[in-house]
This record gives C-alpha cells, structure tokens and sequence, in this order.
C-alpha cells in the first residue's frame, strides 16, 4: 500500500529540481555568452588601421627629445664695470655686422688708458736713456783700457831696456827688479780691467733686458686695454637678429654682464637629451630623424657631453637643410638617434600600439576576412617602423591601431 509522501518532502524536491533546472540554464548562457563573445565579436574595418608587414631594411633607432636653437648665437659681455648710455636698436632687429648696439659710460675706461699710454711713452724714454748710459759707460771702461794696455806695453819696453843696459854694464840689478814689478802690476791692472768690462757688460745688459721686460709688459697693458675700449663699443659681431638687449639706461652694468645676444635665425642646430640609459647607444657621427609636424628632417650628431644633468646627456644635432622653413628657434621636436642599420627584417609600421620591445597580444586578418589573435614578439624601431621577431610573417596584414580592448578575443569579424 502507497504512503503518501508529506507536503513538506514534495515541496524540498520541487525547489531542488527548479534550482538544478535554473543551473543548467545558467551555464547554458554562460557557454553562449563566451562563445559569442569569443568567437562572435565583430570591428568595422574603417574604425582600425591594418598594415601589411613587409621585409626590408630597419634603422633601429632610440628615442629623444630636442630643441631647435640657431646655429650661430653670440651674447655680448660688458667688459668693464659700466653705465647704458645709449640703445640703438630693439629686440627682433636685424643688424649688419659691425653695427653698434649700445654706447657705454666710458669716461674712467679713457682715463686709463691715457695713463697707459703716457706709462708706456715713460718705459721707452727709460729704456733709450738705459741703453745711452750702458754705452758710455762701457765705451768709457774701453777707453781705460785701451790706455792701460798702451801703459803696459811702455813699462814692457823698459824692462827690455833696463836689462839691456845691465849687459853692457850701465844697469843695476835693482833697476831692473823696478821695471819688472812695475810691469807685472800693470799686467795684473790691465786683466782686472778687462774682467770688470767683461761683468760692466753682462750687469748692464740684463738691466737692459728688463727694463725692455718692464716696457713689453706695459705695451701689452696698453693692448688689452685697447681691446677693451674696442670690445666697450658694442657692435654686433656679424649679421644677424638681436634676441636680447638690456635697455637699462643708467644702470650700473657689472664686467661680464650679458648686454645683447645676436643670433642666425636663418640656419639652426638641435640641442637634444636622451636618458641616461640610452646614452650609450649615442656617438658622434650617427644619423638622427628629426620628426616636426609630421615631417621628418634628418642630421647627424656633431658633439656629446660628457656629463650628464638630471639623469639626462645633451648633445648636440646639425642638419643636413639647417635653413628648412619648418625650424624655428625654440620648437621642441622628436629625435630618433640611429644606432644599428640591419637589412632583411620583417617590419610593420609604428604606431600607438608600440611602447618598447618585449611581447604583444595583436591581430592578424586571415583569410576568411576575420581578425586572429596572436603573441607576438616586437624588437627595435624606429619612426616609421617595428622589427618583428617572431608571430607575423612577411605579407601578413596586422593591425596597428590600438587594440587593448579587444585583447580578451580570441578573434573578431571584419564588417
């Protein structure tokens, strides 16, 4: 005989069988919506970029930043401690080569070098009078000599005859003795004298020497002096565009205070920095891109400095057109530094995509017209390209727009 089951077994089996029910359904969702979104996914071909990757040759290249300066810029120094008088021109003023600028309070400037030139006229009255007195003297010590020596060959004569006279029997042995001790002094007076002349004139000849020294070091006083009465005028130093001038009329103007920077605004250089961590990969020599609005200038490096400034290393860029009509001094611009060239590299064009070498998650277009993903590894690049090392091959189409949205697709449909 049949039990009936009790109301509250027969309700416990229903919600049992409605939540199994409600499970199954779930997860049959669930597998659709991974399904669809996996492999249902679809992307207007218009609102991406597809490239071919091609082979060809890659100029591997790091990144910089730069700053377009004139090639030639000269900034113009008070020499002396001064006053701005005058000002002749305005900034933004193209000037002639020799053009003055400005007109500097001069007056103690002038009155040092008249006392120059008189010091200098007093050193050369000095000297000549040295060089007169060193004369005489010496032709006077000559003189005596000449006359001791006349001296001497008199009192050698009277020996001679002293000790003739005592062969024949009219001399006397004292007599001789006399003439021979007074011709042995004589001898001895003439060698001191000639001795003193011999020092007269290495003493007197040094003294000469500086008093030359003394007048050599004067004229050169006087020179630099000149040149700063010459530098003291202000001209510009050749054509160009006056990008600073200090107008400060009256002012008090220290020695090598900046007064006027004149510059060529008619041919530039780049004055680039690059990380420290790239620095390496710099050399003289080496081709660099110059990438301004959407234009690329090309150049090479001239000059690296050694040091580096807050963590950055500056060096500097001329250009193969430095009078291109895109360069303006002050634009900042993006360098790509050239340090290897390799040909034969599977290539796709840079884009957004890119942010260094290392593995991608991209989108190959297949042949039944559908986006596949794929790992990819990129390497080296430059503005224009990225080496592939591996997950594209040659004549594969790839996108290139920015797809981290989508990196979760298996694949995407093309509409």
């Amino acid at each position: 005989m049949d039990r009936e089951i009790p109301k509250e077994e027969r309700l416990r089996q229903q919600r049992k069988r409605i939540i199994t029910y409600a499970a199954c359904g779930a997860a049959f969702v669930a597998v659709v919506l991974i399904i669809f979104f996996s492999f249902g996914a679809s992307i207007k071909a218009d609102d991406i970029m597809i490239k071919r990757a091609e082979t060809g040759t890659l100029e591997s290249s790091v990144s910089a930043s730069g700053k377009i300066v004139p090639l030639y810029e000269q900034a113009i120094v008070s020499p002396v401690g001064t006053k701005i008088m005058e000002v002749y021109c305005n900034e933004g003023d193209t000037v002639e080569a020799g053009e003055s600028l400005l007109r500097l309070d001069l007056q103690s400037t002038e009155a040092e070098l008249r006392r120059l030139n008189d010091e200098v006229s007093m050193k050369r009255n000095d000297i000549e009078q040295t060089a007169l007195n060193n004369a005489t003297f010496i032709t006077d010590l000559e003189m005596r000599i000449k006359a001791k020596e006349m001296s001497v060959s008199h009192l050698k004569a009277e020996v001679a005859n002293e000790r003739r006279l005592d062969s024949i029997g009219s001399g006397t042995g004292d007599r001789i003795r006399e003439a021979e001790l007074a011709y042995s002094t004589g001898l001895l007076e003439l060698d001191q004298l000639r001795a003193q002349l011999a020092n007269e004139r290495k003493a007197h000849a040094a003294a000469y020497r500086s008093k030359q020294l003394e007048g050599a070091i004067t004229s050169r006083n006087l020179e630099e002096m000149q040149r700063t009465m010459e530098d003291a005028k202000i001209k510009a130093p050749r054509k160009g565009t006056v990008t600073y001038l200090n107008k400060s009329l009256g002012t008090s103007i220290g020695s090598g205070e900046k007064l006027a920077v004149v510059s060529d605004l008619s041919h530039f250089k780049i004055v680039g920095e690059i990380p420290e961590s790239n620095s390496g990969k710099l050399s003289v020599g080496s081709t660099v891109q110059v990438r301004i609005n959407r234009s690329t200038l090309r150049g090479h490096i001239s000059n690296i400095s050694p040091q580096s400034q807050n963590s950055m290393v500056e060096f500097t860029v001329i250009l193969e057109n430095d009078a291109d009509k895109l360069l303006r001094s002050g634009l900042r611009s993006e360098l790509n530094v050239v340090f290897d060239v390799r040909d034969g590299v599977v290539r796709i064009p840079n884009g957004q995509y890119y942010q260094g070498a290392g593995n991608y998650v991209m989108f190959v277009k297949s042949k039944d017209n559908e986006l596949e993903r794929r790992n990819v590894s990129l390497g080296e690049s430059n503005f224009d390209y990225v080496e592939v090392v591996s997950g594209i091959r040659n004549g594969e189409e790839v996108v290139v727009s920015d797809m981290s949205s989508y990196k979760n697709k298996k694949s995407l449909k093309l509409k």
